[in-house]
């Protein structure tokens, strides 16, 4: 029998997603406006804007993410809880802030809280709710903009306060979403899964009927919870296949799994997953987010303007990723990788072409700074629609399970180190090359193109054994046999469930 279909504890899943979603969301677009508002207190000595930006927070956030057993030994659920107290941890500490290093203090420890979110939510809502979750790595997206959208729009409307309340109050926003989500979470049960990896059998069938709502009885609960233990089993199986004599829980197994990544077998599959969330940032999103307002004024729009266009902008991202609901099931994840970066870059080219041409005679040539403002808004239309989600669902499906946790961890730290590398080398880039920042924009979207022609196969819809033929291994039928053997020792639960794909 199939798992329940989408009932009121699926709606509740929803909600945490997308109160995690938006914790994560209203801390991006600070840089936007408050770092101009906070003047001296933000900017800290010259040159260190993108430091602040981004520095701190994606470094640290890099470097959390990585840490792909945290969630593992302390669960998905205290994940989540720390997440929201590191949170509000950095969030007092802006807000407080009195000098630039407080600033940057907060700000690293809000990295540090976005990280486990980034690493623990998927993890959370893809165990309690797998029935949902193509829809909920969408809708994580729309959470994330829905986010971006609110939180600036404070800013901006906090622009004209006449004291320290116009940057302070924006600081403090992420202390709601993060509050909502930390309370919230106390009334969720541990993941199913989890509990059962860590042998609490019993506390795993009592929280699935707490999810599902529904006795132990039920063949539905039943069904599912079989799948859950043959899961367990056969990860164990896999590891013990994979790496014979090494001791369950110590850290030679683990940085063994870490390299089962890129063993020769399974690199395209880390190229590819890995490899998406590098490109996502290296396309340059982030880099118009961070520095929105002053890329506007650098093509002639006022400051008023600017800061009006940065927000108009994030729209449009929004619009994007709704577009994504409909394209990303209908036309599949390859075609949306190439034309996605081939529209990316056919915005960059015509925007540095233009630049190129009018710098520093913006005033007498209005009309060449509005197409300018149109293409930045095609371009993050475009990029909504494709490497916006994109970045999440692809990883879980080209990495198999055995696999699958450790390599979409390794995704999550790229792309917030490759957040981080981006957020530094953009402003110097524009005060030392200007129009020639849009060309590398433009090179690495060329890249992208061939990239994914070569690396990303389409993997909607396809069994274990298409996706191997997709990347030219044998890594799932492998991960079939593991099965085979289990099932004829009978453990693959009563019924002969085999594990989730």
């Amino acid at each position: 029998m199939s798992a329940p279909k989408a009932n009121a504890s699926d709606e509740d899943d929803i909600k945490v997603e997308d109160r995690g979603a938006m914790a994560s969301g209203t801390d991006y677009p600070l840089d936007q406006s408050v770092t101009k508002l906070a003047g001296d207190v933000a900017y800290g000595p010259k040159g260190v804007r993108g430091i602040f930006s981004s520095g701190p927070y994606i470094l640290s956030t890099a470097f959390l993410a990585s840490l792909g057993g945290f969630s593992f030994g302390w669960s998905r659920k205290t994940a989540l809880l720390v997440s929201a107290t590191l949170f509000n941890i950095g969030g007092i500490m802006m807000t407080a802030a009195h000098d630039y290093g407080t600033l940057v203090a907060g700000r690293a420890i809000g990295g540090l809280g976005t990280g486990t979110l980034a690493l623990g939510a998927p993890m959370y809502i893809s165990e309690v709710s797998p029935n949902l979750r193509g829809t909920l790595l969408v809708l994580e997206s729309v959470s994330i903009v829905s986010g971006v959208i609110i939180s600036y729009w404070i800013s901006y409307a906090c622009k004209d306060i006449q004291s320290s309340a116009s940057w302070r109050v924006p600081f403090g926003l992420q202390l709601v979403s993060a509050t909502i989500l930390g309370t919230m979470i106390q009334f969720y049960p541990y993941s199913p899964r989890w509990l059962a990896m860590k042998g609490r059998t019993a506390d795993s069938l009592a929280s699935l009927c707490k999810l599902r709502r529904l006795p132990e009885s039920d063949d539905r609960v039943q069904t599912e919870y079989n799948g859950i233990l043959a899961e367990v089993a056969f990860q164990t199986a896999v590891q013990e296949r994979r790496h014979p004599g090494l001791q369950p829980g110590g850290l030679k197994l683990e940085l063994a799994q870490w390299a089962d990544l890129f063993h020769k077998k399974r690199w395209r599959r880390t190229a590819a997953g890995a490899g998406v969330m590098f490109f996502q940032q290296f396309q340059g999103m982030n880099a118009f987010i961070y520095y929105a307002p002053t890329l506007f004024r650098n093509i002639g729009q006022s400051e008023e303007m600017s800061l009006i266009l940065s927000g108009v902008f994030n729209c449009f991202q929004l619009v994007g990723v709704i577009i994504a609901f409909a394209l990303i099931d209908s036309w599949g994840r390859r075609p949306l990788a190439i034309y996605g970066a081939l529209g990316n870059m056919v915005c960059y080219l015509i925007i540095a072409a233009l630049v190129g041409t009018y710098a520093g005679n913006w005033d007498n040539n209005e009309s060449a700074g509005w197409a300018c403002v149109a293409f930045a808004f095609l371009f993050i239309t475009i990029f909504g629609a494709s490497y916006s989600p994109l970045g999440w669902s692809l990883p879980p499906e080209v990495f198999p399970v055995s696999i699958r946790s450790k390599g979409v961890g390794l995704a999550v730290a790229t792309t917030r180190l490759s957040n981080f590398v981006i957020g530094i080398a953009v402003p110097p880039m524009f005060e030392q090359i200007g129009y020639g920042t849009y060309v590398f924009f433009t090179i690495f979207c060329a890249m992208v193109v061939v990239w994914a022609f070569f690396l990303v196969p389409e993997t909607k819809g396809k069994t274990l054994e298409q996706v191997d033929d997709a990347f030219n291994d044998n890594t799932g039928e492998e991960e079939q046999q593991v099965m085979q053997v289990l099932a004829s020792q009978g453990r693959l639960g009563t019924n002969g469930t085999s594990p989730a794909v």
